[in-house]
């Protein structure tokens, strides 16, 4: 297996150059690049293409949550850990809900960064374990007091359940129809269906759902 590429994307250069550091002390990883705001990603996006990316949420220029659009819709291959200071876990829905593989509170860094980024290779979601907890406890106040039926995946028929998981993981419909060999409408038959037993208003909703259901 060769060098695992990664591009780094944070406006601050102290931050950068931590990672660097951190980054430098496995053999099997590589940093091709690295940029200070949403707008330079994209244009290093355009000369070359990493496995990875680690990208802050609050960049200048183009925030990353939009970033994390746009570099999912050119090169869908690549794997995208979130690495932030926002706790609020409506970020992290927000994150999950656009493309991104991963969530690392910025504090947890210097311990968790290797797991995150081992994980997300190997085909796995992370999120820092401190904001996990509050995850599940936010899911349950959210959704604590509903009528145990409308959050039972087992209402849920075998096609609905990979719409579900394909949706979470930010595939559009499109995306999500040719990986199913079924139409686009079909697709959002599916998505109306799934919103309407499980009760959900939003996209982040469906993740928060499909993350505790270990959907992703």
């Amino acid at each position: 297996m060769g060098l695992y590429k990664i591009i780094i994307a944070d406006d601050h250069s102290l931050l950068r150059e931590g990672l660097k550091r951190i980054l430098a002390e496995r053999d099997d990883l590589e940093i091709i690049g690295e940029a200070g705001d949403g707008l330079e990603l994209l244009t290093l996006l355009k000369k070359m293409t990493p496995h990875f990316v680690i990208l802050d949420i609050s960049m200048p220029n183009l925030r990353g949550l939009e970033a994390i659009h746009e570099i999912k819709g050119v090169h869908p291959g690549v794997k995208i850990l979130v690495l932030t200071m926002h706790k609020d876990a409506e970020y992290l829905y927000q994150a999950m809900s656009a493309g991104a593989e991963g969530y690392l509170l910025k504090e947890d860094a210097d311990s968790e960064l290797f797991s995150a980024i081992d994980s997300i290779r190997y085909g796995k979601t992370y999120v820092s374990p401190r904001l996990s907890h509050a995850m599940t406890e936010d899911y349950s106040k959210l959704y604590g007091r509903k009528p145990k039926s409308s959050l039972e995946s087992g209402q849920l028929t075998t096609r609905e359940k990979e719409v579900l998981k394909l949706i979470a993981e930010g595939k559009s419909s499109k995306d999500t129809s040719q990986l199913l060999f079924i139409s686009v409408r079909t697709v959002e038959h599916h998505r109306a269906n799934i919103m309407s037993k499980l009760n959900l208003k939003r996209t982040a909703d469906l993740v928060r759902y499909a993350i505790q259901k270990g959907y992703i």
